[in-house]
């Protein structure tokens, strides 16, 4: 396989089990990709050249712990270039007492993964706020996470151990689906579809980010001819846009406060 500084890390680690050690081994901070779950978050939108400024190191690094697994190395595909990123409107008129805080350094230094903290502190922002992240590296994953659901993101390295990320809510409102009759018989029609045909999981039991993660590595697995069917606590607003992005379809019905019901299936079968 050839490698540069754009190939996504997932597709690296597709490619040869031994690089997930090999890349653990270049910094500290890829420790969380042995987690399964949030592997298949972070890699599947990481290029090299992105895991280079999470780990705070060369994109040379990269190829030469994989060039001894058998990568050949791509020396002539540039990482693209750095735009240098003006100050955004919003932080030139945001008032202190608007800014959210949230130091996740803490939480990275006892190995663990500060995503689901993140998550929530994002869920319950107000309008006119702004979230300030302070952390070692720029979290380029979670900025682009971030960007589908409408935020606009900043991100200013203060020192070797400190990069400040600011999030603001750029779209009106966050989307939220209203039951409606139309929706309820379409529903109907969906589960019709596919009935016999439906892997069932329930994530109502476990905490942010688990749910949507659990999602995706289902999907991953999921017959094309076959739709999921999901018990969760509530509207997974993250989740949407990223099964947009990978060719699924889904229907969702509210039962009742804290309770929802989705159906997750291919685009393809869905026009069928």
């Amino acid at each position: 396989m050839v490698i540069n500084a754009r190939t996504r890390i997932a597709a690296i680690l597709k490619h040869h089990p031994a690089a997930l050690e090999a890349i653990i081994s270049i910094s500290p901070k890829f420790e969380k990709l042995r987690n399964p779950l949030l592997r298949k978050l972070i890699a599947g939108r990481a290029t090299v050249a992105m895991a280079s400024k999470i780990g705070g190191c060369p994109v040379g690094d990269f190829f030469a712990k994989l060039r001894p697994l058998g990568f050949d190395i791509d020396l002539a595909t540039p990482a693209g270039p750095e735009e240098k990123q003006d100050v955004p409107g919003f932080l030139k008129t945001v008032k202190p007492d608007q800014v959210v805080l949230l130091d996740v350094r803490p939480v990275l230094a006892l190995g663990q993964d500060p995503l689901n903290i993140i998550l929530e502190k994002v869920r319950h922002l107000q309008s006119g706020q702004v979230l300030k992240i302070q952390n070692t590296f720029e979290p380029t994953p979670l900025m682009l996470l971030l960007q589908k659901q409408g935020f606009a993101s900043y991100a200013e390295q203060i020192d070797d151990n400190l990069v400040e990320t600011f999030f603001y809510r750029t779209s009106a409102e966050e989307w939220h689906p209203a039951p409606t009759a139309e929706g309820q018989m379409n529903w109907d029609n969906i589960l019709r579809q596919f009935k016999g045909k439906l892997k069932t999981i329930d994530v109502r039991h476990l905490e942010m980010p688990l749910p949507m993660l659990t999602i995706l590595e289902e999907l991953d697995q999921l017959p094309v001819e076959t739709a999921l069917f999901v018990y969760h606590k509530r509207i997974p607003v993250f989740l949407l846009p990223e099964l947009a992005q990978r060719q699924f379809d889904y229907r969702i019905k509210e039962i009742s406060d804290g309770e929802v019901h989705l159906i997750i299936f291919s685009n393809d079968v869905g026009r069928q």
